[in-house]
């Protein structure tokens, strides 16, 4: 049984979306703000947080700052803010979705599984992938440059670890998009190249993996890894 963690300042919505997933096997635990889902963190222990991104208080926005210190499970966004920037600015802040309102529930709980699942599937492998000074470690879901743990956001170590996995060789942003969210459309490319710079620019501040990223124009990206 998955256990999701939903935070509304929309109390009929909240009743709404808390009564559909109990009825579909979830158990869930519901905050009316952000501080009082803040609060339920460590009794719950969820595997996913649904998180409102317009509440009084602290918004979203700060939320989802606030919960990845402290957690590193997927995290949704649900919006009636639609603008491309709203959008970026939640993929920026480490959210691994942004649904904007209305929505389907039935969507809402496919993509819920879907990064759930997909989250558990990079947890539970017990191999590395070592392309020294780099380490990337799937059963502790971290990477590490010289045994020194890099500050990776969920999206961007499973960008890393898609591109380790086959290095060398081109993945197309329909392949990136399909890995990281089970789906693919041409407004997903955006999400991934925030997510693609984001990555790089932490790359960056190492020694020797400057240049570990490459783009691939129009097409996808690819990890560049000499062994001489």
């Amino acid at each position: 049984m998955y256990t999701l963690l939903l935070v509304d300042d929309d109390t009929e919505v909240l009743e709404i979306n808390a009564k559909y997933f109990r009825k579909n096997g979830y158990k869930v635990g519901t905050a009316p703000n952000a501080q009082t889902g803040l609060s339920m963190i460590y009794s719950l222990q969820p595997n996913c947080i649904i998180l409102d991104v317009m509440m009084p208080g602290m918004n979203g926005f700060d939320a989802c700052r606030e919960f990845r210190k402290i957690v590193d499970v997927p995290i949704l966004f649900l919006s009636g803010r639609s603008q491309e920037n709203d959008k970026v600015n939640g993929l920026m802040l480490g959210a691994d979705d942004y649904i904007v309102k209305p929505y389907s529930l039935r969507e809402l709980s496919v993509r819920i599984l879907v990064n759930i699942r997909r989250y558990q599937s990079l947890i539970t492998t017990s191999n590395q992938i070592i392309y020294p000074p780099l380490r990337i470690d799937l059963t502790q879901h971290k990477a590490f440059y010289q045994e020194e743990e890099m500050l990776l956001s969920n999206r961007e170590f499973e960008l890393l670890y898609l591109l380790a996995k086959s290095p060398n060789q081109t993945i197309t942003f329909q392949v990136i998009g399909e890995a990281m969210w089970g789906r693919y459309s041409d407004e997903d490319r955006r999400a991934i190249m925030v997510n693609a710079s984001r990555l790089r620019k932490k790359l960056e501040t190492y020694a020797g993996l400057e240049n570990l990223i490459e783009t691939v124009w129009s097409k996808g990206y690819k990890l560049i890894y000499n062994s001489k």
